[in-house]
């Protein structure tokens, strides 16, 4: 058996030491048209490397993915959250849980990952080939030719984790085997707003706002950070995902509504003005903050709607409560574009999942070839699940369908 790994990224290395472990004859090679593997790894989650996600039932994890999550509730039958920290655990990466269930290396550091990857790699005698580009694919009565700087190899078995690709053309060399491919789109970005004056509110963190595109049936809720150039946050990052085709079509332009307190209707926010002037109405409205919010941001939207701060609670006139309620619960921002989060491009498109048998990771349309990764129309939002899926993919792709 003489198996490529067209990528070498976190499915690509995952996918050929799954292919060592279960057939440790074959010859295992990884092809990286770069010349440094494992680069998102390296970058992800601020440098520290979002392992996964400590969610361990099957049918809640794949609730995260907004697109493939049917799909791969079979395969998380074959590997999921549990076997990946069984995985690294097992060979000297103890993970540790953060208060969000986001899980990390217990050292914080995304090298720790990288090492152990690299690592078993070179135990296991995995080739890793850099500054190889795979220009084409050929299917043979003997498996696979590829072209590879401008060479023919030939291969018995082929694993396909090249990762997402911001262009369509991208996927030409997979298309021409007859596989159908959704057109890739970006997912997972932050919005920006150049028009509107969010710099002066840098850093602040809205705990639990419910975020809205006006115009579509777009609504998520989460933490919101204010950034010097609009919004981020996982409020807002879920947002980008669950509508990235949305979004594209509307070219990232378009009106988002923000419900600062979280609650869900604007009775509940009366509720608590009534309860807030009756119990606090000696004490200045900027003082006593009946929701979860800053102070500085509970001062900044007093003076959006030009109420006076050292103004008293039972003195507060109608008008000025209801402007105030109103921009509480639907607080509007005009957003003119995106920004790619912490330079981790995620894209949803790629091979459509019906083309693939997910017990296997094996193409519908050719057998002997498999995929692992984002090159496959899977995403997740942010908080580990992209890894899952490339750690699941990766080992299930590495079986071969068990030769």
């Amino acid at each position: 058996m003489k198996i490529a790994v067209i990528g070498g990224g976190a499915a690509g290395f995952f996918a050929a030491l799954s292919c060592k472990n279960h057939f440790p004859q074959a010859q295992v090679s990884i092809l990286e048209k770069s010349q440094k593997t494992l680069a998102k790894v390296k970058v992800s989650g601020g440098g520290r490397c979002n392992v996964t996600h400590a969610c361990f039932s099957i049918a809640e994890l794949s609730e995260f993915y907004p697109r493939g999550g049917k799909h791969l509730k079979k395969s998380f039958g074959i590997f999921n959250t549990k076997h990946t920290v069984d995985w690294f655990t097992s060979r000297g990466v103890p993970l540790k849980t953060e208060a969000d269930n986001r899980m990390f290396p217990s050292t914080d550091d995304s090298q720790t990952i990288i090492d152990c990857l690299q690592r078993e790699a070179q135990k296991l005698n995995i080739a890793v080939q850099l500054g190889i580009s795979v220009s084409d694919i050929k299917k043979n009565d003997a498996g696979f030719t590829l072209v590879c700087n401008d060479e023919e190899t030939q291969y018995t078995h082929v694993i396909v984790a090249t990762g997402g690709n911001p262009k369509l053309s991208g996927f030409d060399w997979l298309a021409a085997l007859d596989h159908e491919i959704l057109s890739p789109v970006p997912s997972l970005f932050t919005f920006n707003m150049p028009k509107e004056n969010t710099a002066e509110l840098m850093g602040v963190v809205a705990p639990n706002a419910i975020v809205r595109v006006q115009g579509t049936n777009l609504q998520t809720q989460g933490a919101l950070m204010i950034t010097h150039w609009g919004m981020s946050g996982p409020a807002v990052l879920k947002c980008s995902a669950w509508g990235a085709r949305i979004l594209h079509d509307l070219n990232y332009q378009f009106t988002a509504t923000v419900n600062w307190t979280g609650l869900a209707n604007e009775e509940i926010i009366r509720e608590k003005f009534n309860e807030t002037k009756s119990k606090h109405g000696k004490k200045k409205i900027s003082n006593e903050n009946p929701f979860d919010i800053t102070a500085r941001m509970w001062e900044s939207l007093l003076t959006k709607v030009e109420i006076k701060h050292d103004l008293i609670w039972s003195e507060l006139p109608k008008k000025e409560q209801n402007r105030l309620i109103n921009t509480l619960y639907n607080d509007a921002y005009k957003v003119e574009g995106k920004t790619t989060f912490k330079e981790e491009f995620v894209t949803c498109g790629g091979i459509a999942l019906h083309d693939v048998n997910m017990s296997t990771m094996e193409s519908r349309k050719c057998p002997g070839l498999f995929f692992a990764g984002e090159v496959l129309d899977i995403d997740g939002v942010t908080g580990g699940f992209n890894f899952q899926a490339a750690w699941t993919t990766g080992f299930i792709a590495g079986k071969l369908a068990k030769g």
